[in-house]
Parts: C-alpha cells; sequence; structure tokens
C-alpha cells in the first residue's frame, strides 16, 4: 500500500506532519480529515512533492466575489451583537468536535455581514497558513481589541479554546445589555430635550412675530404686559441671530469632540460624567460593572494578572477609572495589594473595596470580580428604572413651562384686546 507523506492543521491550528498509508491520495486527505487535521500538502513517498491543498471552497468563492466599493468610505468594523453571534457559534462549533478551520469554513459561507466574512476568510487562511488563531485575529483590531485576543490566546494556551470562547460569548452579551440600558436611559431626555429646542424655535421664529404685528395693529403703542415683552424681545434675538445660534451650536459640538480626543480634555470629561447630577451614579455604575467583569474574565480565562489589568485599562472607556486601573497595576508589579490604589482613587465603592479584598485574601480574586459584576448589573437595572421613573415627570414639565410660557405671553395682551372691544361694544 502506498505511503504518503503529509503536513497539516490540528483543531488549534498547529502545524503537524509524518507519514500515512492509503490506497490514494484522495483515500489519504480522507483519513487525516477523519482525524481532525487539515491537510495543507501531500505526495506519495518517493514521487517527489505535490503541490499544497487547495483552500476550502468557502473562502475561495468570497475571494472571487467582485466587490466595488470606496476605500474610506468602505465600512471596517462591525457591530457588538454580530461580533458576540460569531464567538458563540464558533464557540459551540469547536464544542461539537469540529476542527477551528473548518469552523471558520462553515461560519464564513454562512455569514450575512459582508465585513466579518471576509475577516472570517481571512481567519482561515493565516489559519491554514500555519499561523495560530490569536495571531490571527490580531491582524484586525478594529474588530477584535486585546482583550479578545489575549483571552483566546490564552484558551490556546491552556486547550481550553472553546471555553474561553463561550465565556467571550457571554462577557460580550453581558457588556452589550448593560450598554443598552445605559443608552436607552438617556435617550429619552435627549430626545424631549431636543423636541423642547424644535418647538420652542419654531414658536419663536414663524409664530410670535405674527403675534406681534397683530398687538402692534391692535393695541396701537399700548405697554405689553412684562412677559409678552420678554418672549417678544427673544424671538427678536432669535430671529436676527439665527445663524450665529446654529453655528454656534456646532461649534460646541465639535468642541466637545475635539476636547474629548485630547488626554486632558478627556480627563475632564470623563470625571464630569462620573460626577454628573442624575446621571453620574448610572455612569459610574456600568463603569465598575465594565472593570470587574473585564478583570474578571480575563484572570478565569489564564491571561496573567499584570497583562489582565493593562487590557482592563485599555478597555474601560473612562479615562478616571483607567487611571485608578493604572495605579493598581503598578502597585501589583511592586508586589502589593490591588485594594489601596482603588480605595485612594474615590471612584470604587467601599462596598466593592471590602469584596475584592476577601477575594484577594482567598485567593478567589477572579470569582469575587465577576461576583462584584453580577451585583453592579443589578444596580444598572435598578438605577435605569429610578432614573426612567424620575425624568419622564421632570421632562414633561420641562417641555410643559417652555410652551406653556410662550403661549401665556401670546395671550395676555389678546385678553386685554378682547376686553377693549367688548368695552367699546357696550
Amino acid at each position: 500500500m502506498p505511503r504518503y507523506s503529509y503536513v497539516a492543521l490540528d483543531a488549534r491550528g498547529q502545524e503537524a506532519s509524518g507519514v500515512i498509508e492509503a490506497d490514494s491520495q484522495n483515500a489519504a486527505v480522507g483519513q487525516l480529515r477523519q482525524a481532525g487535521y487539515f491537510p495543507k500538502s501531500i505526495f506519495e513517498e518517493g514521487k517527489g512533492k505535490a503541490p499544497k491543498i487547495k483552500a476550502p471552497k468557502a473562502a475561495t468563492a468570497a475571494n472571487k466575489q467582485i466587490n466595488i466599493s470606496i476605500p474610506f468610505l468602505e465600512r471596517k468594523t462591525v457591530k457588538g451583537k454580530t461580533l458576540m453571534i460569531f464567538t458563540r457559534q464558533l464557540a459551540t462549533l469547536i464544542d461539537a468536535g469540529l476542527p477551528l478551520l473548518r469552523g471558520l469554513t462553515v461560519l464564513a459561507k454562512q455569514e450575512p455581514d459582508q465585513v466579518l466574512r471576509k475577516v472570517i476568510v481571512s481567519l482561515a487562511e493565516a489559519v491554514q497558513g500555519g499561523g495560530t488563531f490569536s495571531e490571527s485575529l490580531a491582524g484586525h483590531p478594529k474588530i477584535f481589541n486585546k482583550l479578545y485576543v489575549n483571552m483566546v490566546k490564552a484558551g490556546e494556551l491552556g486547550g481550553v479554546l472553546e471555553l474561553v470562547l463561550l465565556r467571550l460569548a457571554e462577557f460580550q452579551e453581558k457588556a452589550q445589555k448593560i450598554k443598552n440600558k445605559v443608552v436607552s436611559a438617556m435617550f429619552y431626555p435627549a430626545i424631549v430635550l431636543v423636541i423642547a429646542i424644535l418647538i420652542m424655535g419654531f414658536l419663536l421664529v414663524f409664530i410670535v412675530p405674527k403675534f406681534q404685528a397683530i398687538f402692534d395693529d391692535m393695541l396701537g403703542g399700548k405697554p405689553l404686559p412684562a412677559l409678552t415683552t420678554f418672549v417678544i424681545a427673544t424671538s427678536n434675538m432669535v430671529k436676527s441671530n439665527i445663524l450665529l445660534i446654529i453655528g454656534g451650536i456646532i461649534l460646541l459640538v465639535i468642541g466637545y469632540n475635539v476636547m474629548s480626543k485630547t488626554a486632558k480634555g478627556g480627563a475632564i470629561i470623563d470625571a464630569f460624567k462620573l460626577k454628573a447630577p442624575l446621571f453620574g451614579d448610572l455612569t459610574r455604575k456600568s463603569a465598575i460593572s465594565r472593570f470587574s467583569r473585564t478583570l474578571g474574565t480575563l484572570v478565569t480565562s489564564g491571561v496573567p494578572i499584570l497583562q489582565a489589568l493593562n487590557i482592563t485599562r485599555e478597555t474601560a472607556g473612562n479615562s478616571v477609572i483607567a487611571a485608578a486601573i493604572g495605579k493598581v497595576h503598578d502597585s501589583v508589579k511592586e508586589g502589593e495589594s490591588i485594594v489601596h490604589p482603588l480605595e485612594a482613587s474615590g471612584v470604587f465603592p467601599p462596598m466593592v473595596i471590602s469584596m475584592i479584598d476577601v477575594g484577594e485574601e482567598t485567593g478567589q480574586l477572579p470569582e469575587m470580580l465577576l461576583k462584584v459584576a453580577e451585583v453592579y448589573d443589578d444596580e444598572v437595572d435598578n438605577a435605569v428604572a429610578g432614573l426612567t421613573s424620575l425624568l419622564e415627570p421632570i421632562m414633561i414639565v420641562f417641555l410643559a413651562i417652555v410652551v406653556g410660557t410662550i403661549v401665556i405671553a401670546l395671550f395676555l395682551p389678546l385678553i386685554s384686546i378682547i376686553s377693549g372691544m367688548q368695552q367699546q361694544g357696550g
């Protein structure tokens, strides 16, 4: 029976070589795939080296697609929910015994998101070429952040890739859930505020000037009520400077964006977010939940504590929290406790510090961090519910005051006009 030399990849993307006996080259390929290997090259001994095995059909088909796109307008990221679904599906396939390369090929074939499909094909090609999965992920930093890459790397080294991917999927699900709750809590007042500004602008620019003309004609220069005079003066000011006001709003938005991208400006904005009325408590709780879950998930997955702290700092989402984590990193690097820098930051509540202290003393820090995250997930739920119930009446009253003030100011002179007409008629 002929003997075939082969070079193949195992389920973790590691290269393996050897010799196998089979009736034909196709039979040898079949035997290798049944054993969980993906052949890169295979040839019969004594007959020279054969060409490499071709890439899976899904990958080659994807490469042959003709896409017309403008580079600087092309989307290069994917939604968090899309990435979460991909992670869970890949974890399920690997847990079911499918080799990594085969799992990537299957997902590339069925992925509806064009950007992620191209990335999966690229990952499959990189793994087929002998690279590790974590190295392949690192080549796409806009989609897979350092947390994702380092957790996968730890999973590869520990031989528990499917378990780490499941943890990643759970992490993404919970993080996305918290983010959606925070956004929804802030969305309602933002919409009401925009509607109030639009209504007020419409009344001041278009309605009040028409009433002013009526008052001038019918009152004959008689003095107007103070509230009406104030509203008319405001209307004239807005109407005369409408372009300056719009320009000022645009400049404020641009200035905020520019300021948030600088180190000092970003620190000021982030500090204000943590102390802002109404929303500060919610922002703080969601940041603590994110910190605890990220660090706990990384350490549980086998990432070294110093490296985990660096990744947590980079993905904190708030420069004040990131600075506190940086001090924790320096403290741990010197062999000290992580509790004192957290306490000194003034960001973390005593309950969180106590739980982390207990976890550190008992050697169960990762478990305690994940417990803190669960507790603060509930805290975020309660904060969102409380904030929503509080904001609804506040925004309704605000809208009523804004519109009501203008309406009352316009009707006060009309009462005087109607009274005068009744006296003349009498």
